[in-house]
């Protein structure tokens, strides 16, 4: 199971009702957080979670409203006694925006590992979670991403048994490792079936519509894109500071058939996104307009 929390849905500024962009993962005790705006460890806080197990944080860009609440978050994370390192995911020179930002968080108990991407797309292995970054049309570099949990298949006895691999190594090969032995290397499909289908959570804010989303959104399970915008005559406004209205986010979710849409990252101008809702449900019926806190349980197919 992967749970999933947008724990802020604001653009440009935070609200009374309404933090900035956030969105929180859980897997099988790791976290991965996307994007750290102004007010996401209190967001985090009000959801009961807890900063401790968050692995990983990936930026999409490096606008104020998605990465000012990171000196805090460290802060915190330093607070509650963390010793793990941190992995920090970002576009080009991640590394020294983050250096810069903890001038106001320079003792910390953790070491922090950078990871710049590199080029248009690019994909990471780490704590059981895929993570492709991939590039989106913004007015400064940004990037989308997509979070697939992979799964193995089923065990096969006849499989195992077939290929003459001993019961004592079953239980390791089925989690997943690599067995050498004195006369040959025993891998996990020689006694599992095909790959499961896995989940996948798309999510990309900041940027017009391109054929990088729809692609990489294909059949996910959840995609959380931006909504600047309810209003259609509002689409010039998009166009001209590289954001989204509601209808252009939902035709890019059937476009892409995903499962679910959930709309983030309004404008603060825009205190009721709900009231767009019934027209962009003619254009995609299983979008949501989020708010804060919005939580979702995706299960594997078999559960």
């Amino acid at each position: 199971m992967l749970e999933v929390c947008l724990l802020g849905t604001g653009g440009m500024m935070p609200l009374p009702h309404r933090w900035l962009t956030a969105m929180i993962t859980r897997y099988n005790g790791s976290c991965l957080l996307i994007d750290c705006g102004e007010g996401t460890q209190i967001a985090l806080r009000e959801k009961g979670w807890s900063p401790n197990p968050i692995d990983v944080i990936c930026f999409t860009h490096f606008h104020a409203d998605h990465i000012s609440g990171l000196p805090g978050m460290l802060l915190n994370m330093g607070n509650a006694e963390r010793t793990e390192p941190l992995t920090i995911i970002g576009p080009k020179g991640i590394a020294q925006v983050v250096e810069s930002l903890r001038v106001i968080a320079r003792e910390l108990p953790f070491e922090i590992k950078y990871i710049e991407i590199n080029g248009k797309e690019q994909e990471f292995n780490l704590f059981g979670y895929r993570i492709k970054a991939f590039r989106v049309n913004h007015n400064i570099t940004c990037y989308g991403y997509t979070v697939e949990i992979d799964r193995a298949g089923k065990f096969n006895p006849e499989k195992a048994k077939a290929n003459d691999i001993e019961m004592q190594y079953w239980s390791r090969l089925q989690k997943g490792e690599v067995i050498t032995l004195d006369d040959r290397v025993l891998e996990p499909d020689m006694i599992l079936g095909p790959p499961r289908k896995g989940l996948k959570v798309t999510y990309c804010t900041d940027t017009r519509p391109c054929e990088s989303i729809t692609e990489n959104a294909k059949d996910a399970d959840l995609f959380i894109c931006e909504g600047m915008y309810g209003e259609d005559d509002k689409l010039e406004k998009a166009k001209e500071h590289k954001h989204m209205t509601f209808a252009e986010a939902a035709e890019m979710a059937k476009k892409a058939d995903v499962k679910e849409l959930w709309l983030t990252h309004y404008s603060p101008a825009m205190p009721k996104p709900s009231v767009y809702l019934d027209e962009v449900k003619k254009i995609f019926d299983r979008t949501i307009t989020a708010r804060d806190g919005r939580t979702v349980d995706l299960k594997f197919e078999e559960e």
